[in-house]
């Protein structure tokens, strides 16, 4: 295994602490007849114990061996697979030292472990290699990844030649992109020691999508055509959606991302306390071969905050032109963002008839920086029973609109009043109270 290691030129920067490096030092070093066993079965069991992690991690199933080897390839970033992910398979003399791995890769597929299995007196590999995983939850692991990873890996397994291998994994890397990006879907962030951004995939994002949100077909409509036009590549703008709690606001940029993800779109949320790495965020994905929804929920300001000075810096302002791959979409229950407070009007100016306030332009600036702003409010107490009517339908609840209506009515009472949220929070306390039916 470390002679087939030892030829790969584009994935040849792989860290010597990494399972498929330790594997190949075990085989040398066996291969070299100056081992302890003790020692390398020690070895080989830790690294056997990292791919069962990694397995668990994501569901891998059957052969966790060559599943581990496509996850390695999928979240590999180098210059061929970040060009790959833009332009696919294109010809270029660097796809000559491609396929050169991939040959290699193909010998690592069917790589026969049984000779040092014979010598460790173990069947470790034998049972990666035929594996029935345990059936799990799907709330605790990425199905998103496990799916992915394990069909590519069983359609590199049966690749008859490097030219096929390599039109296989060139048409992933520019379907779905290489790396965290090309496998999930939203991400959060956190700032490294050397003040970069670490992007922290969510692992189970709800799959809701805008069929799921009843009503507000207007509002969804304003955010369908804008995420369109941006996702294609046409002139697209930033997007507040602002309005009363539990109207769905979130819910819809959340489906936004699950409808169009297929389409290359991917969604980063960012809190206010780090909106100082805003530049520093976007450096790092102005050039990937995706579009970014930066996403900014429940966004308000007080009158002693002063995060949102860099979020206005961002949106419009500065010296770079601000990429094409990336928009900001925001909630927030306040239209205007930034509490206006009467000691504001203080700077009050008057010209002729009109009045201005400094303080107050700025902070009122602010929403203004968005190019769409959608609006979602309460419903009245038709849609209201028509959302629970819906709701209980899409759940098998089977109960005559007089009474659902008269016990959703009770509920709201007692539960912040008519909304989507009060519906929702009302159908899953008919699903978890056969009395209340």
């Amino acid at each position: 295994m470390d002679r087939i290691v030892s030829r790969f030129l584009i994935y040849g920067s792989m860290p010597e602490d990494s399972i498929l490096m330790q594997l190949a030092h075990v085989c040398r070093a066996v291969r070299g007849g100056e081992y302890d066993v003790s020692e390398i079965s020690s070895t080989v069991n830790a690294q056997i114990k990292r791919i069962l992690e990694i397995s668990t991690d994501f569901a891998f199933d059957k052969n966790l061996w060559q599943n581990y080897l496509t996850y390695l390839l999928v979240t590999a970033e180098n210059p061929f697979t970040l060009t790959a992910e833009k332009t696919g398979g294109s010809d270029g003399t660097v796809n000559h030292f491609a396929k050169n791995d991939f040959a290699a890769f193909i010998e690592l597929f069917h790589y026969d472990f049984s000779w040092l299995e014979d010598i460790l007196k173990t069947d470790v590999f034998s049972c990666i290699t035929d594996y029935r995983a345990i059936e799990k939850p799907a709330l605790m692991y990425n199905g998103n990844v496990s799916e992915k990873v394990r069909g590519l890996s069983d359609r590199l397994a049966t690749a008859a030649d490097p030219d096929e291998f390599f039109r296989i994994i060139t048409g992933f890397y520019k379907d779905y992109g290489v790396g965290m990006f090309g496998l999930n879907k939203a991400f959060r962030i956190a700032e490294a020691p050397d003040g970069s951004v670490i992007f922290k995939p969510v692992a189970n994002m709800e799959h809701v999508l805008l069929s799921d949100l009843h009503g507000y077909e207007l509002q969804k409509e304003k955010l369908v055509v804008n995420t369109e036009a941006f996702v294609e590549g046409r002139r697209s703008n930033n997007v507040l959606l602002f309005g009363d709690s539990g109207t769905g606001k979130s819910t819809s940029i959340k489906a936004i991302v699950n409808e169009y993800y297929d389409h290359g779109l991917r969604m980063i949320e960012i809190y206010k306390y780090q909106f100082r790495l805003l530049s520093q965020l976007i450096s790092q994905i102005k050039n990937r071969n995706y579009k970014f929804i930066i996403y900014m929920d429940d966004l308000s300001f007080e009158e002693d905050e002063s995060e949102y000075k860099f979020l206005k810096a961002v949106i419009e302002g500065g010296l770079e032109t601000k990429p094409s791959n990336i928009l900001i979409y925001a909630t927030s229950n306040r239209r205007h963002l930034v509490r206006e407070m009467w000691a504001d009007r203080d700077d009050m100016e008057q010209n002729g008839d009109i009045h201005r306030s400094d303080t107050m332009e700025e902070k009122l600036s602010l929403a203004n920086r968005f190019g769409v702003t959608i609006g979602y409010y309460k419903p009245d107490r038709k849609l209201y029973h028509d959302i629970v009517r819906t709701l209980a339908d899409r759940n098998g609840i089977d109960i005559p609109d007089d009474r659902l209506f008269l016990l959703s009515d009770q509920w709201e009472m007692s539960h912040g009043g008519v909304s989507g949220r009060t519906a929702h929070q009302f159908i899953n306390h008919l699903l978890s109270d056969t009395d209340a039916k």
